[in-house]
C-alpha cells in the first residue's frame, strides 16, 4: 500500500472532515441558503461550511501558510511558505440541482519550484459521494486511493471521449468555444460537459477522458487537477502548446499524442476567427 506524506495525509483529513456535511447538505439541498456572486454564479451554504471546515483543519496543522480561497479569497501568512489553493465545492451549479457529481479540490504551490517560479507540488481531488481520493505529489506519480493512475493509452481521435466546459450566461468566450467545439466534435468519439473541472481533469488523470479543453478557469479549479494529469503521465498546456496555461487561462489535456493531435485543431480553429 503506498504511502501518504504527511503534507497529504493533513489534505485528505481535511476534506474528509468537510465531506460529511456536505453529503448531509446534497441530502437537503432544498433548505440551503443560497445567494449570487455574478451572473450564474451561485454560494451556497455548503460551499461556506465546507471551507470554513478546510481552512480550520489546515490551519491546524500549517499554521504560517498562505492560502487562496474561493470564497474567502487570499489569507495572509509566510510569503516564502508554500501556500494552499483550495475549491471547497467544485460543481456548486450540479450540487444545487441535485447532480451528484462535484468535488473539493486542494493544491499545495511552492512558491520556490522549478526555475525560481511557483509550482504546484501537491494535489487532492475528493468526490464526497463516490468516496474517491485522487492525489499526485510531485515526483511521486497519481494515485486513486492505493492504485497508480495512467493517462489513456488512446492514440486515434475517432476513439476519443473528451471533456469540455461551456460558456453559459456571463462567462467564457462563446464565439471561440463555438471555433474549437466545430474543429473537435467531427474528430473525436464523444465530448462531455458534465459541470466540474477539477474532476475532468482527474478523469483525464485515470484514464476516463482522453482529453480535456476549457478556458477562463480559476487556479482553484484546475491547480491540483494539472499535476494529476502530468503525474499521470499527461500533459497540460495552453491552447497554443505552450507551459503557460495558467496564465493565459487555457488548459488542453491528454496523453502526448492525442494532445498533439488536439493541440493542432485547436490551434487552427484560432487561427481562423
Amino acid at each position: 500500500m503506498v504511502s501518504h506524506s504527511g503534507l497529504l495525509t493533513v489534505m485528505e483529513r481535511a476534506v474528509r472532515k468537510a465531506a460529511p456535511r456536505l453529503r448531509r447538505d446534497f441530502n437537503e439541498v432544498q433548505h440551503l441558503q443560497v445567494s449570487r456572486k455574478g451572473p450564474a454564479d451561485f454560494v451556497s451554504m455548503a460551499d461556506k461550511r465546507a471551507e470554513q471546515t478546510i481552512v480550520e483543519e489546515l490551519r491546524k496543522a500549517r499554521p504560517d501558510w498562505r492560502m487562496l480561497l474561493e470564497e474567502g479569497g487570499e489569507l495572509d501568512g509566510d510569503p516564502d511558505k508554500p501556500r494552499f489553493i483550495v475549491d471547497p465545492l467544485d460543481g456548486t451549479s450540479n450540487f444545487l440541482h441535485g447532480i451528484p457529481h462535484f468535488a473539493i479540490s486542494i493544491a499545495v504551490e511552492d512558491p520556490h519550484g522549478a526555475q525560481g517560479k511557483p509550482e504546484i507540488t501537491t494535489g487532492l481531488i475528493y468526490q464526497p459521494l463516490t468516496d474517491e481520493s485522487f492525489w499526485a505529489e510531485k515526483g511521486r506519480g497519481a494515485w486513486l486511493h492505493d492504485g497508480r493512475l495512467r493517462v489513456s493509452a488512446r492514440r486515434d481521435l475517432s476513439e476519443a471521449l473528451i471533456a469540455t466546459g461551456i460558456p453559459f450566461l456571463g462567462h467564457g468566450d462563446f464565439i471561440t468555444w463555438n471555433r474549437i467545439f466545430g474543429a473537435v466534435a467531427p474528430q473525436v468519439a464523444g465530448i462531455r460537459r458534465f459541470g466540474s473541472a477539477a474532476l475532468d481533469l482527474a478523469w483525464v488523470a485515470a484514464g476516463r477522458f482522453d482529453g480535456f479543453w476549457e478556458s477562463d478557469l480559476k487556479p482553484w479549479d484546475v491547480a491540483a487537477g494539472m499535476l494529476l494529469v502530468k503525474e499521470a503521465g499527461g500533459f497540460v498546456t495552453d491552447f497554443r502548446g505552450a507551459d503557460r496555461a495558467m496564465e493565459r487561462n487555457e488548459y488542453l489535456a491528454a496523453n502526448d499524442v492525442l494532445h498533439s493531435k488536439l493541440h493542432k485543431l485547436v490551434a487552427g480553429a484560432l487561427r481562423n476567427r
